[in-house]
Parts: C-alpha cells; structure tokens; sequence
C-alpha cells in the first residue's frame, strides 16, 4: 500500500513538471517588446495589483478577459503575466483563440 502511494505521489509531482506554465518570452525580450509598443497586461487580481505591480501595466483579471478584449488593441502585440504564470499561460490561449496575433507570455512578474 505504501508503495502505491509513492508512486501515486511520483506520477503527480511528474505530470506537474510537464505541464506547468510555460513562458514564450524571457524578460529581457518582453521589456523590449514593451519599449518597442507592446500591451504589458497582469492578468492577477486587482488586490494583487495593488500590491505591486510592473510599471505601466494594465489589469485585466484573467477571469474578466474575455468580457475586456475591447481594452485591448489587436494591432499592438501583448505581453502578459501574473505570480506564477499558471493565469497568463490561460489568458495567452484564451487571446490566440479570439484571434489576437502577437500574444507573449512572461509567465511569472519575477520574470521582468
């Protein structure tokens, strides 16, 4: 019984490497995109963007992005991000699915 429990615990922790979040864009090329006119978007709560947040970023909760696409503009590219990039990997393929081109993920803020 003991046995099954590890592996169980193994196989989880495993599918959790493959499937974690993964950033298209590293933070060097994501302050140049924004330099160069991209949408910097946190996609985390707005108490969590109160905290803190990347200098002239907009907040667009992943959860509301899909009723928000209006605010932003298809022919800008957009870079998004959030804590641990699990919310902006969700807010890249909900933005490529409504048709948005130049969509880029940061993954997590540290990133910047």
């Amino acid at each position: 019984m003991k046995i099954a429990v590890v592996v169980v615990l193994v196989a989880i922790i495993i599918a959790m490497i493959l499937l974690r979040p993964k950033p298209d864009v590293t933070g060097p090329e994501a302050r140049k995109l924004v330099v160069d006119g991209a949408q910097l978007v946190d996609v985390r709560s707005p108490a969590e963007f109160a905290e803190g947040h990347i200098d002239g970023a907009s907040n667009i909760p992943v959860d509301l992005l899909s009723t928000r696409l209006q605010e932003l503009k298809r022919d800008r590219p957009v870079v998004l991000y959030c804590l641990s990039g699990a919310r902006s990997t969700r807010a890249a393929r909900l933005l490529r699915a409504e048709g948005y081109g130049a969509v880029h993920n940061l993954g997590a803020m540290s990133a910047w």
